[in-house]
């Protein structure tokens, strides 16, 4: 991934001409121009899952996540990262989202969450 910077000193045609160059994300970072879709594409091509947690009665916690890599993308794994006697004492999640046909829906050990 190329990061090219200082995109607010270059002309639109200059922009244009820089957007041939593959894998590449152009920022400002004095004018913090870009940056979001600078962080989009690194989760992009390090490809990771972010997984929010919800406390039963609570709302998610979405300034914390779990990540995983892609690649781990089951409960299983979520438990591991967590620690691993939670793995070894789990007896089924309940999840929302994609991954699953009803919202929410109880799953086990096994189920893999969706990577979009």
């Amino acid at each position: 991934l190329y990061v090219l910077n200082k995109i607010d000193a270059i002309t639109i045609e200059e922009l244009d001409i820089l957007d041939r160059i593959p894998h590449y994300v152009p920022i400002s970072a004095k004018d913090e121009w870009n940056l979001d879709d600078l962080l989009d594409k690194m989760w992009e091509y390090l490809d990771l899952l972010r997984i929010y947690t919800k406390p039963k009665g609570q709302i998610p916690d979405y300034n914390a996540p779990i990540i995983l890599p892609a690649k781990r993308n089951t409960v299983e794994d979520f438990c591991l990262r967590i620690h691993k006697s939670l793995a070894q004492s789990f007896k089924q999640a309940i999840v929302w989202g994609t991954s699953v046909k009803h919202n929410p829906q109880k799953v086990g050990k096994d189920h893999k969450r969706c990577p979009n």
